[in-house]
């Protein structure tokens, strides 16, 4: 007898092996119509797999996150079937899923064209009605290099020969496609009814820039249309608020290619920037941060000791200069512990906190450039602790505080928190990564939050905690970071004179609340489609004329707004005015001031909000001292 223990506790007894589907089949019919696959002993396999020995059994269904991932890399194999269906010449070579859909990349003789993915999708939704089995089979290694270049397929050739030997490969068949894969797989074609083409995009094969180009076709897949329709309308959303298409819409910034990764700042841009810096500024004095400046150029001793010139040197940019070898700073930590070792500092001197706008340069691969999300040049808000042992606690929890008073003021609630543990390369003795990720875990776990490991991916040198927020849309952006460094402040000399008149090293803990300014500033524009709140706003307020007998008028407001802090301009055009507020509209501004003959007799301004709200008329001083409150308190409006 088999014993098959299911998620309820409820156990199933078989006379001899039994399929996950014969499981499925035994719990009920609706069951088995759903079930795409089995998660035994919490190994996801196919619905045909055999269990022989007493078990734990869930069933999958569409409903579950893993169903939903194998429909997605099910998906991926339809979609490769369609394409050599339609396009016998093509070569794949791997298509996985990803998150929201899947991809496989192509190497085919010409590119593929938007009709081409029409007409392939039309192909998957055919191969889908013909409801085709999808059967497992293995195959010796040897056996299986030969049949793919039998068939004209040698880059599964190659991926099967970096597989060690006598291994055994798996297949899988669905009509008279055969594709390498692990698996697992749906049980059949008709189980793929929700999935959508998106793009076709250059990729390098195996992700090496050495290697040939090829085609990846990207497309999503789920497992009910609601799902799709969601996803779709997120996406609509998404390109709305792009804050490219923004940037330039709003007059914010640029980039062109004689400076490929790098913010050309407009001035309405640089003033959005400069409020983010100046609000941050704040948060460093309010917190004890000494705001200190490091060189963009260190000689390459310096980050041979740190450990970053083997670890990072790819992406550094480099220079020479009378012999000497030097790098633009990719980070700031280096130069930060030569401003802690320029004195002789003492145990009563720590915690120190130092936090720089510091500008760094990352040679990131052309490919991987997106607007301000992913750049070259960048400015971190950084910071670091130099810090004893017995004060990490104390730093982490109250660094966690500052992050989120922070992102509730930038008008973000929703904060998940990973800590990312030590990896595989890494720097330093087990017995100091052991303390350094248990301060991050009793500092999230004393302030009540939960939290998530990621095993393997803190920094060489120190684990670290992840702050990930979502915007308005549900994404989901890693902004801030904090980091307990054992290794760096020793490696690089770093000591201080402890209580008892002995040198010891300082812990530092590396920390940035927005991360890089230029993707934060990004981040800000989707999150608000460009209508930044008043306290944000590059422009607060445009007051527009009505005829040219108020011009003068108009500019005493303004100049009485500027005299109170407020950012505005004056629209003075010789144009009618509804042209001018559909105009001024179009910017985003949050209030737009109309001052006519009678605003100007009476010492008033005619108000409109951002949405085409009409506030009415109301008193100069009146509508400053609004505007001078919204701004102080950092609210918005439009909520």
């Amino acid at each position: 007898m088999i014993a098959i223990t299911l998620p309820d506790g409820s156990v199933r007894q078989f006379d001899g092996p039994v399929t996950v589907l014969g499981v499925a089949e035994s719990i009920g019919a609706g069951l088995a119509k759903a079930a795409l696959a089995g998660k035994v002993n919490g190994t996801l396999v196919d619905l045909s797999a055999t269990i022989e020995a007493d078990a734990e059994l869930a069933i999958v269904t569409a409903k579950d996150a893993e169903g939903v991932e194998l429909i997605r890399h099910s998906t991926a194999h339809l979609m490769a079937q369609a394409v050599k269906e339609l396009f016998p010449s093509a070569e794949v070579t791997i298509g996985p899923a990803i998150e929201n859909g899947f991809y496989y990349d192509f190497k085919f003789e010409r590119a593929f064209t938007p009709d081409d993915l029409k007409a392939i999708e039309k192909r998957m939704q055919e191969l889908v009605k013909k409801n085709l089995p999808i059967e497992r089979s293995t195959m010796l290694r040897e056996d299986a290099i030969e049949f793919f270049k039998s068939i004209g397929e040698k880059y599964k050739a190659e991926i099967i020969e970096s597989i060690p030997e006598g291994e055994t490969i798996s297949l899988y068949r669905q009509g008279d496609f055969i594709d390498l894969c692990r698996g697992p797989h749906v049980p059949n074609t008709g189980k793929l009814k929700v999935f959508k083409l998106m793009k076709v995009a250059g990729a390098y094969w195996r992700g090496d820039s050495k290697n040939e180009m090829l085609q990846r076709i990207y497309g999503t897949a789920w497992g009910n249309k609601d799902d799709q329709a969601a996803y779709l309308k997120m996406l609509e959303e998404a390109e709305r608020r792009d804050h490219r298409r923004l940037g330039k819409e709003l007059d914010l910034f640029h980039l062109q290619d004689e400076a490929p990764g790098m913010i050309f700042w407009h001035a309405k841009g640089w003033t959005l920037w400069q409020v983010v810096e100046q609000f941050m500024r704040k948060v460093y004095q309010k917190s004890g941060y000494q705001e200190v400046k490091a060189p963009q150029l260190l000689d390459r001793s310096l980050w041979e000791r740190s450990g970053h010139w083997a670890k990072y040197r790819s992406n550094m940019f480099t220079t020479e200069s009378e012999n000497r070898y030097y790098a633009l700073k990719p980070m700031n930590c280096p130069g930060h512990i030569q401003l802690f070792n320029a004195g002789l500092r003492s145990y009563r001197d720590l915690p120190m906190r130092f936090g720089e706008f510091g500008q760094c340069h990352r040679n990131e691969p052309s490919g991987s450039l997106h607007g301000m999300m992913r750049v070259r040049g960048f400015t971190q808000d950084d910071g670091h602790i130099f810090c004893t042992e017995d004060q990490i606690l104390a730093e982490c929890v109250d660094y966690t505080k500052i992050v989120r008073d922070v992102y509730h003021t930038f008008g973000f609630e929703n904060i998940s928190y990973k800590i990312a543990t030590r990896p595989e390369m890494r720097i330093g003795e087990d017995a100091a990564w052991d303390k350094a990720e248990a301060a991050l875990i009793e500092s999230l776990e004393s302030l009540g939050v939960e939290y998530e490991i990621l095993p393997g991916e803190g920094a060489f040198y120190g684990p670290k905690i992840e702050y990930h927020l979502k915007d308005c849309l549900g994404r989901s952006w890693q902004c801030g970071t904090i980091q307990v460094d054992f290794q760096m402040p020793g490696r690089l000399g770093a000591e201080y004179v402890a209580d008892d008149n002995t040198r010891k090293t300082p812990v530092m803990l590396h920390r940035a609340i927005l991360g890089s300014l230029e993707r934060w500033i990004g981040m800000l524009i989707e999150n608000y489609a460009g209508a930044m709140p008043v306290w944000l706003s590059p422009i607060q307020v445009a007051v527009a004329s009505i005829t040219d007998d108020q011009a003068d008028y108009a500019r005493e407001i303004v100049a009485k707004m500027q005299d109170a802090g407020l950012r505005v301009v004056a629209d003075l055009r010789g144009e009618k005015i509804n042209y001018k507020i559909r105009e001024l509209s179009l910017q985003k501004l949050p209030y737009i001031v109309v001052v006519g003959d009678k605003e100007k007799q009476d010492g008033t301004v005619s108000v409109r909000a951002r949405g085409g709200r009409n506030l009415g008329v109301m008193p100069v001083q009146d509508f400053i001292d609004r505007l001078v409150d919204e701004d102080q308190r950092r609210v918005n409006t439009d909520q």
